[in-house]
């Protein structure tokens, strides 16, 4: 484990960009004292902010640039406008030059994956890369994925998603062998995709030491916590993740609503006070803020554009976590260790063919 975590942070990302970014690495810095940062944007807006906070501005330093990627450009824009100039790809920059060892960003998702895989690549195996996310559940927290980095996959995508959560899922729930699920319409080997049936058979036959694959999980099995790792393709990964959190907006307006009705109720809400805000705390979405780029040659980490600083703070305690407990190294030595995970895949899906 590292001494220092360094982590880069694009501080002209996301909504509101350096007002956003700064207190919430300050707010990091209060949970991991032994965090370096890299500062990177307009140095007139980060100043200011960085003069509020005594103990961020010794552990920081600001590398300059006043190019940013707006929240609008589209990949190829950002791409062609920021490359090696922007607040964005120096973050990335950073990481891959080994100056810091994981960069975080609240900017535009799309713009945030095509620089990070142009600049870091994907590690040896891996043809497309991943956004991974923790998602809360009844029983704790899943990693779920992919969020939405690609859309499709064939059988040996999924299956390569599947090592890497597993390898997430084991650092961040201290857990050598984390469950893992394939989110499918429903739990019987006949239904769903060919891609899908096929990953699902080729898991079984490699019955890999690093993860237990248990079959597959519906929709509703994500939040009810059916596995610790719950794998799909970006397409419906987003849908899903999009849906859940409307819901939980809705559910939130609706009860609000409902305690506003009448004296009865606002007198009810004043007994449940305590049980409301355990609710809320579950339900925050800030506290699962930061989806990890998996697959890259580096680690990136990109957070929600509109969240608050406390939200910002959470991804940026997400990269720490990823960095001080070796992730890269733990995804590579899975991915390509002698006859490992996928090294294994044409035997297994030659076994079950």
């Amino acid at each position: 484990m590292p001494s220092k975590v360094r982590i880069a942070l694009d501080a002209m990302g996301g909504d509101v960009g350096a007002a956003v970014v700064i207190p919430g690495a300050a707010i990091s810095l209060g949970r991991h004292r032994e965090t370096e940062f890299l500062l990177v944007g307009d140095r007139a807006r980060i100043e200011p902010e960085l003069e509020k906070h005594p103990a961020l501005k010794a552990a920081s330093r600001i590398i300059h640039t006043d190019v940013a990627v707006s929240m609008e450009d589209k990949p190829s824009q950002a791409l062609r406008r920021g490359r090696k100039t922007s607040s964005m790809w120096l973050a990335i920059d950073a990481v891959k030059k080994g100056e810091a060892d994981v960069a975080v960003s609240a900017g535009n998702t799309g713009a945030l994956m095509a620089m990070s895989r142009f600049n870091l690549r994907t590690l040896p195996g891996i043809d497309r890369p991943a956004i991974a996310g923790i998602w809360p559940t009844k029983r704790g927290d899943s990693v779920v994925l992919d969020l939405g980095a690609t859309i499709g996959g064939d059988s040996h995508h999924l299956v390569s998603l599947a090592i890497m959560g597993a390898a997430m899922a084991s650092v961040l729930f201290n857990n050598p062998r984390p469950t893992v699920g394939l989110l499918n319409i429903g739990t019987e080997e006949i239904k769903g995709h060919e891609e899908i049936r096929e990953a699902g058979e080729t898991l079984r036959a490699m019955n890999l030491p690093e993860l237990d694959y248990l079959g597959f999980v519906e929709g509703d099995g994500i939040g009810k916590g059916r596995a610790d790792v719950i794998v799909t393709e970006g397409f419906s990964g987003n849908i899903a993740l999009k849906a859940a959190e409307g819901t939980a907006r809705q559910m939130a307006e609706l009860l609000r609503n409902e305690m506003q009705r009448s004296w009865l109720s606002k007198l009810g809400y004043l007994f449940a006070r305590g049980a409301f805000q355990a609710l809320r705390d579950k339900m925050d979405p800030n506290k699962s803020n930061g989806g990890v780029f998996l697959g890259l040659n580096g680690l990136v980490v990109k957070s929600h554009g509109g969240i608050s600083a406390e939200g910002f703070a959470y991804a940026i305690d997400v990269g720490y976590e990823m960095v001080k407990f070796d992730l890269l190294n733990k995804i590579n030595q899975m991915l390509n260790r002698e006859g490992g995970a996928l090294n294994s895949v044409q035997t297994a899906q030659e076994a079950v063919s």
